[in-house]
């Protein structure tokens, strides 16, 4: 409340104004909310708060007198009446300077004039004490009156709420139906969806679009298409779009590859490959259907290529499987053995050259000889160094069939392409000597071989005169080395065999052989 109408301690009220009724204390709730202090106003009197006044000092032993009929001279006020304020006392006491005998007016009664709750009971003067009790039994009785009053105030305030707390529950029912409603009604949405281009309304609550589909009981794998997104929130009005991927075995140009397509025809699936269709072979036709199952399809689209016939330069489009094909729709025959660089079964790439070959000739019979072999056979009644040819060998006769084959007017390397034994080839035998040779002659071992060699051929078994007649150690020429039992060339021969040989030559010829050096055989 404010200072200037309920509180004990107001500033006096003019004489001319009439006062409010006294509003009684309301119950004390020590538990209750704290009420901050009021804003300070500079031009009024500052009255600190307080709870309860004090009770009147009594001396110890000294009955206790009515201060206020003893001094109603001093501080008389016919304009104050029942509200005027606590009377004056003689001073603080005890550091409070609002201590003294006042008592805060009772509760409001109805049967005091104006309304006006006095403070007092009936028939007492204002500001005397009560006959009975003193002062605290006033106090009690004050309570007691307040008590009564907020009864009567709960009372009133029951009575004018009780209809509508029982109308709360149906309020609060209705309510509940109400914003029940609108959250089913905000739930529901008006989706359009769409699969594989057919497009139908549905009323869903999913909150995605990946709900949408498992209440659908749609499936979608990793080669299909999804707009928007599984994540993607729904709205009413919201379009979702679903294409299901397809299998398509797919040839092009030769080449075999296996890849996936949402599109529902050749053509939309060529256009969504990025497949150059135009002046290009399809083994079905563009508007062919393709199904969830699968498409097998081939391809060939338009290339350039260039043929070099006959001195001449041809470039032609074309979506051929084979060379031979691209060939006839260059307008160039083929005859008899002719080809082309290229085999004529293979695929034509874009912007290949390719060459073709005019190719004339026949074949041709050769007779060509076989060598023979040769047979070696160990003699022991030979010395060792000494062959003998037992048999001669011959050639055989082969008779070999080649094609010949002139290019572009070049002739070509003759192709053997078969053969036949016309006769067989004889082997040639030789006797190879085992038996050891003799080192000595009888009657030379005491001549000077040494000597004969040194001065002959500087003691060099494979010395070869200027003209190459004689060779070795002594000079032999071959016909005299091979009379001597020889084989080969002297040269050739060790140095041991060759001074064999010479002794043999002294014994039968002396030393003639040796015109200038065949003294030395003595000296």
């Amino acid at each position: 409340m404010s200072h200037a109408q309920g509180s004990p301690h107001a500033a006096p009220r003019a004489a001319t104004e009439t006062p409010p009724p006294y509003e009684p204390y309301a119950r004390h709730d020590p538990y209750g909310s704290h009420e901050p202090y009021a804003r300070y106003e500079p031009y009024q009197t500052y009255e600190p708060p307080h709870e309860l006044p004090y009770e009147a000092y009594e001396p110890f032993g000294q009955p206790q007198l009515p201060r206020q009929a003893a001094t109603p001279a001093r501080h008389a006020d016919p304009h104050a009446g029942p509200y005027a304020g606590p009377p004056p006392h003689d001073g603080p006491r005890d550091g409070n300077p609002y201590a003294g005998p006042y008592e805060p007016p009772g509760p409001v009664d109805a049967g005091h004039a104006g309304g006006r709750d006095t403070g007092q009971e009936p028939g007492r003067a204002p500001g005397a004490l009560p006959d009975t009790g003193g002062r605290a039994a006033a106090r009690r009785a004050a309570a007691e009156d307040r008590r009564a009053a907020d009864r009567r105030k709960r009372t009133t305030a029951r009575e004018r709420t009780e209809p509508l707390r029982r109308l709360l529950p149906q309020a609060l029912v209705v309510a509940f139906l109400a914003g029940g409603t609108s959250a089913f009604i905000a739930s529901d949405k008006s989706v359009q969806l769409s699969v594989d281009g057919r497009a139908r309304t549905l009323h869903t609550f999913a909150d995605d679009v990946e709900e949408l589909l498992a209440d659908e009981g749609m499936k979608v794998g990793e080669h299909d298409i999804v707009a928007p997104g599984p994540h993607h929130d729904l709205a009413s009005g919201d379009r979702v779009i679903i294409r299901y991927g397809r299998p398509v075995a797919l040839t092009l140009d030769g080449e075999r590859r296996q890849v996936w397509t949402t599109a529902r025809t050749v053509d939309g699936a060529l256009r969504q490959l990025g497949v150059r269709a135009e002046g290009a072979y399809l083994s079905a036709s563009r508007s062919a259907r393709i199904g969830r199952q699968g498409f097998d399809l081939h391809v060939r689209t338009e290339r350039s290529v260039t043929f070099m016939a006959d001195g001449r330069e041809r470039t032609v489009r074309t979506n051929a499987a084979t060379v031979r094909e691209a060939i006839e729709q260059a307008g160039i025959t083929l005859r008899g053995q002719d080809t082309t660089s290229i085999d004529p079964g293979s695929f034509p790439r874009e912007g290949q050259t390719i060459s073709v070959m005019r190719i004339t000739g026949g074949r041709e019979v050769r007779e060509e000889p076989i060598g023979f072999t040769t047979e070696r056979r160990e003699d022991p009644t030979l010395h060792q160094g000494t062959e003998a040819v037992v048999q001669r060998g011959e050639k055989g006769v082969e008779r070999v069939t080649y094609e010949l084959r002139t290019v572009n007017g070049v002739r070509q390397k003759p192709k053997r392409i078969s053969s036949e034994t016309v006769r067989q080839p004889r082997t040639e035998i030789v006797k190879v000597g085992t038996k050891a040779r003799p080192t000595s002659v009888q009657g030379t071992d005491g001549l000077n071989w040494s000597g004969l060699a040194h001065c002959e051929a500087g003691g060099r078994p494979n010395a070869v005169d200027a003209s190459g007649t004689y060779g070795g150690l002594y000079q032999f020429d071959v016909r005299t080395w091979h009379s001597l039992g020889g084989s080969g060339r002297p040269q050739d021969a060790s140095a041991q065999e060759q001074t064999f040989r010479a002794k043999k030559l002294y014994i039968s010829r002396g030393a003639s052989p040796w015109p200038v050096c065949g003294r030395k055989l003595h000296g």
